[in-house]
């Protein structure tokens, strides 16, 4: 019993999963601070009273945080609500227990949670609300830039960092509206074109019309003038003989004779 009670105290197990970080609880060096000794992996023993082991997952962590408030340049609230993917460099690790003691939970909520914020804050400052709304990929880009330096220098890998942007309800209004008068301006625009592109057909309309009537117009005054210079007096003549009913006409001329010759006429048949 002694035995088994030694080997539950005295080792534990840092599986693959892990880093292991061996320390003295009490340190006489002041140049070693907190009495570090290394990492260590798998069985681990150890002397309960004056050393321990304390253990990182080196797996990647996933963390969504509440809402951030920043302020833009122009002082308008804005609202973050980020969720970070990361993981704890292995290599790292000795360091990140000797400056901070404590668990992922307390980093999350502590260092990278304030790293979050003061990357949202710094950035947020150099954009307008016009322009963060309208640039939100760069915002991000920049949030990510800078949270990715000060969190890797102390031993984090981001991972994964996305951001959901919520503007002022002001704001809001006034996008809504812009994007309501730009929809109209477009709208009319597109009418305009519309009855423009009606107009030109109409008169092209008009003017293939007009210029069938004077084709038109130009063929009959052409056929006519054909026929015209193609009859002769004679033939003239001839026509009406044909069409005489055979009575004498009642009309005379002033030396009392009939308007035409019938029989030079019927003479010039013959």
């Amino acid at each position: 019993m002694f035995i088994l009670i030694l080997f539950t105290t005295c080792c534990t197990v840092v599986d693959s999963g892990e880093v292991g970080i061996r320390f003295h609880k009490w340190s006489l060096n002041e140049q070693d601070y907190g009495g570090v000794e290394g990492t260590c992996k798998g069985w681990v023993f150890y002397n309960p009273i004056t050393t321990n082991v304390f253990t990182y997952p080196t797996f990647t962590q996933r963390k969504q945080y509440e809402t951030f408030s920043v302020n833009a340049k122009d002082a308008s609230l804005f609202e973050m609500d980020p969720t970070i993917a990361y993981r704890i460099n292995p290599d790292k690790a000795c360091d990140i227990f000797t400056k901070y003691r404590v668990g992922v939970k307390e980093l999350e909520e502590g260092y990278i949670r304030t790293c979050i914020y003061e990357a949202y804050r710094t950035c947020a400052n150099q954009y307008t609300s016009d322009s963060l709304m309208s640039n939100r990929a760069n915002f991000e880009r920049d949030v990510r830039a800078r949270l990715e330096k000060s969190l890797m220098s102390e031993g984090f890998l981001v991972e994964e960092f996305t951001s959901k942007i919520t503007p002022p309800s002001s704001l809001l209004s006034m996008i809504d509206a812009k994007n309501t008068a730009i929809q109209s301006a477009l709208k009319a625009e597109n009418e305009v074109k519309e009855a423009e592109a009606n107009a030109k057909i109409a008169v092209a309309k008009a003017e293939g019309n007009a210029k069938a009537m004077k084709i038109k117009a130009d063929a009959e005054a052409y056929y006519n003038r054909t026929i015209a210079a193609s009859l002769s007096p004679m033939i003239v003549q001839e026509d009406m003989i044909e069409k005489w009913d055979g009575k004498m006409p009642q009309i005379m001329t002033g030396n009392g004779g009939m308007m035409m010759d019938i029989s030079k006429v019927i003479g010039a048949k013959k």
